[in-house]
């Protein structure tokens, strides 16, 4: 059988290079753009054998390059994302809009067979949000350029790669103290990257064209439950303090102004709303691929580099190895 071209945007992250090994695997040949090939390319080539994976450096609005990219393309999935803005030109507007639309004309000129754009979950509802705002906005360009195009949008997603659950355990060894914001009430469904990645997989192998799919994993869980279940496979207590809203914006405020914010009031305003499936759209369970992972197994996995001595520092680790 043929092997199918795939052109990756935003492959070097956690999503990236899980989608990249299973698309490989299944005679898909994929080539991957990222704007610094020196930084990015060490972890990337390690993903697929030779001869299934090519590695293009480009700036992502360098048009007269990308364009000689998608000639040879079949699918294109757009996997670029930002949390937070910065001066380099990487605004919410930037990223989530314009450049996804960009994607979305050139998929529609050069007649792509499939366009895979990954947005996120909740952004109908967060309407105080700049991040939100220009998501959605990017998807309405997306469906107004490529019609055939499907849109994914997952709950948090987290694996031993992520920026979710390793960064609260990090904060966790290193702060006694951690602030609970909206009472740790808003409720994720997070999707392990594995399920995700299965459900693109999913989407371009079997033609599924349908303009959003909501991605979920199997359980729905409080922030601050996550923040516990993850206390307690660390093996470690920390106090969960409520933050007065007032304090907490003036302390994103503050925050924000570093390079690399752990806080933002943007990302302040987003906790206030639920990331759950809406049931206004399909979910990847509807289409036939549910998420299988647990959070606290998968979890288990790698927590244990959060813990004090490592994988086998306490009686009750050793206990759930089954040691």
């Amino acid at each position: 059988m043929k092997a199918k071209n795939c052109l990756i945007f935003g492959g070097s992250g956690q999503i990236g290079r899980n989608l990249i090994r299973k698309l490989t695997k299944n005679n898909f040949r994929v080539t991957v753009v990222t704007r610094n090939v020196h930084q990015k390319s060490y972890i990337i080539k390690t993903q697929a054998n030779a001869g299934y994976l090519d590695i293009v450096e480009s700036n992502i609005f360098d048009e007269n390059k990308i364009r000689n990219l998608f000639q040879k393309a079949e699918i294109c999935i757009n996997l670029i994302g930002i949390l937070f803005e910065d001066k380099k030109g990487n605004s919410f507007k930037n990223i989530h809009t314009v450049f996804p639309s960009l994607l979305a004309k050139l998929s529609k000129q050069y007649n792509l067979k499939h366009f895979v754009h990954l947005s996120a979950l909740g952004i109908n509802e967060a309407i105080d949000s700049d991040y939100a705002r220009s998501k959605l906005e990017g998807e309405k360009e997306i469906i107004k350029n490529f019609p055939l195009a499907t849109i994914l949008r997952p709950s948090v997603v987290y694996s031993v790669d992520d920026n979710f659950t390793t960064y609260f355990m990090t904060l966790f060894n290193r702060l006694p103290i951690f602030p609970l914001y909206y009472n740790g009430k808003t409720k994720f469904a997070p999707i392990h990257c594995s399920d995700l990645t299965d459900t693109i997989q999913y989407v371009i192998s079997k033609n599924i064209y349908s303009k959003i799919i909501e991605c979920v994993g199997p359980e729905i869980i409080s922030f601050k439950d996550i923040l516990q279940r993850l206390l307690n496979l660390m093996g470690k207590k920390r106090i969960l303090l409520p933050f007065p809203l007032p304090l907490a914006e003036i302390f994103a405020r503050i925050l924000e102004i570093s390079p690399k914010p752990l806080l933002t009031k943007d990302q302040l305003r987003l906790l206030k709303y639920d990331n759950i499936s809406s049931g206004k759209y399909k979910t990847n369970a509807d289409i036939g691929i549910p998420s299988l992972r647990n959070f606290d197994e998968e979890v288990k996995k790698y927590c244990y580099m959060w813990r004090d001595g490592g994988q086998f520092s306490t009686e009750k680790y050793n206990k759930d190895l089954k040691i």
